[in-house]
C-alpha cells in the first residue's frame, strides 16, 4: 500500500475524529481486480473498508464470503453493492449506486454507503439515508476512460453542505492524493491498490 495514501488517511481520520467510517476504501472490480483478496490483505488494519462489487462474476457469493472473512480478520469495514441479501448473509453493510435502493436496504447496525456522480445523485443518496457518499470522478480514471471529471474545485463545491461524509472517488492514488479537497472524509481506490 502506498505510504502517501496511508499517511493522508491518518490525517483525514485525525481531522474528522468523530467519524466512525474508514478513510480508505477499496472498490472491487471483476475486470481490473479479478482476485481482490491480495489487495484486501494489503489494506491498513482499522483504517480501510471494502466496497464489494464483482457484479455478475461467477461465484460472487462464495467470493463475498472469503472477502468478509478477510475483512473481519483485518478489522476492515465491508459493504456489498446492490445486494442486501448477500450483505446480510456475510454480515456486511450495503452500497447503493446513485442513491438507488434507499432506506429499505438499511439493516440495523450496518453502514450504508452510496456512489454519486453529480448533485442529483448526491441528493438522492442523502435522502436514501446513506451514511457516506463517494462522489466521483474527482480525477481521470480508468473506470471512465476519457470521461468528464469533477476536478477539486467542483468536487468541493458539490460536497460542501451535503450533511453526510463525502469521500473522493476516481483517480485517487499516491501521486494525486495531495490534490484531494481538504473537506473529503476519505477516498475510494481501485487502480491505486490493484497496481501494487
Amino acid at each position: 500500500m502506498d505510504g502517501r495514501l496511508v499517511a493522508w488517511a491518518r490525517q483525514v481520520k485525525a481531522r474528522h475524529a468523530g467519524m466512525r467510517l474508514p478513510a480508505l476504501w477499496l472498490f472491487t472490480d471483476a475486470v481490473r481486480l479479478p482476485d481482490p483478496l491480495p489487495a484486501i490483505a494489503r489494506l491498513p488494519r482499522g483504517l480501510a473498508g471494502v466496497v464489494f462489487r464483482h457484479d455478475g462474476a461467477p461465484g460472487r457469493a462464495a467470493l463475498a464470503r472469503k472477502v468478509a472473512a478477510l475483512c473481519r480478520a483485518r478489522r476492515l469495514v465491508l459493504v456489498v453493492a446492490d445486494d442486501p441479501r448477500l450483505a446480510a448473509a456475510v454480515g456486511a453493510g450495503v452500497h447503493l449506486r446513485g442513491g438507488r435502493g434507499g432506506r429499505r436496504w438499511r439493516m440495523a447496525g450496518r453502514i450504508v454507503t452510496s456512489s454519486a456522480h453529480g448533485r442529483a445523485e448526491l441528493v438522492r443518496a442523502v435522502r436514501a439515508g446513506a451514511d457516506a457518499v463517494f462522489l466521483s470522478p474527482l480525477f481521470p480514471t480508468a473506470s471512465h476512460p476519457g470521461g468528464r471529471t469533477l476536478g477539486p474545485v467542483r468536487w468541493a463545491g458539490l460536497a460542501r453542505g451535503c450533511g453526510r461524509p463525502v469521500l473522493a472517488l476516481g483517480g485517487v492514488r499516491g501521486g494525486t492524493v495531495r490534490r484531494v479537497p481538504r473537506g473529503a472524509c476519505g477516498a475510494g481506490l481501485i487502480g491505486a491498490v490493484a497496481a501494487l
